[in-house]
């Protein structure tokens, strides 16, 4: 049996880029945990958002989408206000929404270098800005950002995507130094080679030139990182905050 928004004892998770891939399976394990899931997407209407609705009322939780640009102040905002208009509270926020342009560094252009850092950190900046004056209020809350394995080593063709998710570390471990106080911990995850719908358009011999570099030998699926992001979000790391937890098969050690 599913809940509901007015099922007062679920929690509440806010998602940003909710409606596939590691969104899609971190909504879907809250939901199987019985929570209130509110995701954002850039469209609350398409078909992906309908489905991760249903797989997560499927999973036995509630789930709302919501449209929004995250790297838009006033739509986030909007976004957050109506939130905590309906649910009264925010327990859980997982910063995840993200994109990215691959290109040499020579070659890349300012509007794509923009883009990039727009929706990877402004607009995990102003998400965490919105949620944490609701979580101050309620003094408790954990705040899981997903970064990248390529924002602690680099890649070739990825410097404006790297820069955004190394950004990301710094604003969870300044973030978590500034809110420990209220009870509201912030971590990351950074994921490796991870199968998701923006990794399939690789070519063949780089996706499987990273599962050959990867000492457990397999690409990780949406689901090892949802499973972490849990952890974070738990009880049992209540006395974790400001770190960065490696999902990556070894690739990074």
């Amino acid at each position: 049996m599913s809940s509901d928004s007015s099922d007062k004892t679920a929690r509440v998770v806010a998602v940003t880029g909710g409606s596939t891939g590691i969104g899609r399976a971190v909504c879907q394990i809250f939901g199987a945990q019985g929570c209130r899931v509110y995701f954002l997407c850039r469209d609350a209407q398409s078909t992906d958002a309908a489905e991760t609705v249903r797989l997560v009322e499927e999973a036995g939780g509630f789930a709302r989408a919501l449209s929004a640009d995250v790297s838009d102040r006033e739509q986030v905002a909007a976004f957050f206000k109506a939130l905590e208009q309906e649910a009264g509270r925010l327990d859980v926020l997982v910063l995840n929404a993200g994109q990215t342009h691959d290109a040499f560094l020579v070659r890349m252009k300012e509007k794509d270098l923009d883009r990039v850092l727009d929706v990877n950190l402004k607009g995990a900046f102003f998400c965490l800005q919105e949620a944490a004056r609701t979580m101050m209020k309620q003094r408790s809350g954990r705040v899981v950002v997903v970064s990248s394995l390529v924002g602690l080593r680099g890649n070739a063709q990825q410097a404006a995507y790297s820069a955004s998710k190394a950004g990301l570390i710094g604003l969870t471990k300044s973030a978590a130094a500034e809110l420990a106080r209220r009870n509201i911990t912030v971590n990351a995850v950074a994921p490796g080679y991870i199968e998701t719908r923006m990794t399939g358009g690789l070519p063949d011999e780089v996706r499987e030139g990273f599962v050959k570099a990867t000492p457990l030998g397999r690409a990780g699926t949406p689901e090892d990182v949802a499973q972490a992001v849990a952890f974070l979000a738990s009880d049992a790391a209540s006395f974790i905050t400001g770190e960065v937890l490696h999902i990556n098969g070894g690739l990074y050690m």
